[in-house]
Formats: structure tokens, C-alpha cells, sequence
């Protein structure tokens, strides 16, 4: 209940006020268990992200923000759990893990931290890692003009969200080397859909 008021909440929010158009949901598998991974230059990433789709996405969010017990509830509710940044956390990747043994969307930022200018960072291993571990395909997701919420000359802009297909990760998950060469492939598909969204707006 709590979910579906907040997901029908920002989706009036995304499509009035920031007037966004949304691409390739098509490519979300309607059921089983599915990372997607996006570009994260926004807080408003994760809601934009999960509020614009059916099915219900579980997300890693600071730890911090579970403090306030009120703040911290909501998100619980909403089926945020939280990780302890700067360190590998056993507990949040085993509860990663577990959102898709249970065949539910688990939704991930490769690039670990916001861009302020919007422009794509180096990914972390953490999507390929869980891709390697559970055999959940990954569906990239490429998010455009979320770094000019607010900032100056971009307080309201229109918002471009693209969901590609999926992909899955086929090396050896003990293998370095393969797991990068993952994380880089779903960054190299995010960049491409970025390239289609500015040339759509």
C-alpha cells in the first residue's frame, strides 16, 4: 500500500512537472529476478527509476537514512534496505542476493556515487559481482538531465529515462577480468541509450 501511493505519487510528479518520456520498458522481463543498473546523478534516480514500471524495485540506500525512525520506516516500506558506504557490507549484499533469489527487480547505480555534471563515471564491480552470483540478467538504464534538478537555469528540465535489454554476465565470476569487462559493457550500453536520448530530445 505504502509502495503503490508513493509509486502513483512520483509518477505525477515525473510526468507533470519534469514532463519525462520513458523508453524500452518493454525490456524488463515481466517476471523473475532483474538488476537494473543506471546512471546516477540525482536523489531523484531511484524513485524516477522504479516509480515508472509495474513491478516493484528493492534498492541499497545508506545507512544513514534509516536513522530517523519515521524517514527510515517509509523506505523499509518501500523495500529500501540499507548499506554501510566505503566498505564492503556483507549483510547488504546478502540481502541483495536474496531480493533476487526471490525472482523480485533489485535496482543498482554501477557508478557507486552521483555525478554532479551528469557526465558518466567509472562503474564499480558491484553490479557484475551480483550479476555473477545470482545469474540475474542486468537491464541498462540510461537517465538523462537528472543533474539539472534544481541547478541553476534547470530548476524543472524534462527528464529522458531509456530501459535497454537485458544482458547476462557469461565469465568466470572468480575471474577479475571478467567481472570488469562486465561492468564496463552495461556502462558502454548506457552511454550508448544516453546518445539516443539526446538525439530524441
Amino acid at each position: 500500500m505504502v509502495y503503490a501511493f508513493f509509486q502513483y505519487f512520483f509518477r505525477l510528479i515525473f510526468y507533470v512537472i519534469f514532463r519525462t518520456r520513458v523508453f524500452g520498458r518493454e525490456n524488463i522481463p515481466k517476471e523473475g529476478a532483474v538488476i537494473l543498473a543506471a546512471n546516477h546523478a540525482s536523489n531523484a534516480d531511484p524513485p524516477l527509476m522504479a516509480s515508472l514500471i509495474d513491478r516493484p524495485v528493492s534498492y541499497m540506500a545508506k545507512i544513514e537514512l534509516f536513522e530517523n525512525p519515521i524517514f527510515g520506516g517509509i523506505i523499509r516500506r518501500c523495500h529500501a534496505f540499507p548499506v554501510k558506504r566505503g566498505a564492503s557490507d556483507r549483510s547488504a549484499i546478502k540481502t541483495a542476493v536474496q531480493v533476487l533469489k526471490e525472482g523480485r527487480i533489485l535496482g543498482l547505480f554501477p557508478e557507486g556515487t552521483r555525478s554532479k555534471t551528469g557526465d558518466l563515471q567509472k562503474p564499480e564491480a558491484g553490479v557484475a559481482l551480483l550479476a555473477a552470483m545470482t545469474g540475474a540478467p542486468v537491464v541498462p538504464v540510461a537517465i538523462l538531465n537528472s543533474h539539472r534538478i534544481f541547478a541553476y537555469g534547470g530548476k524543472f528540465p524534462a527528464l529522458r529515462i531509456m530501459y535497454g535489454r537485458p544482458i547476462s554476465f557469461q565469465g568466470d565470476r572468480k575471474s577479475k577480468d571478467a567481472l570488469d569487462g562486465f561492468s564496463d559493457e552495461v556502462m558502454a550500453r548506457i552511454a550508448e541509450m544516453r546518445e539516443e536520448l539526446k538525439q530524441i530530445s
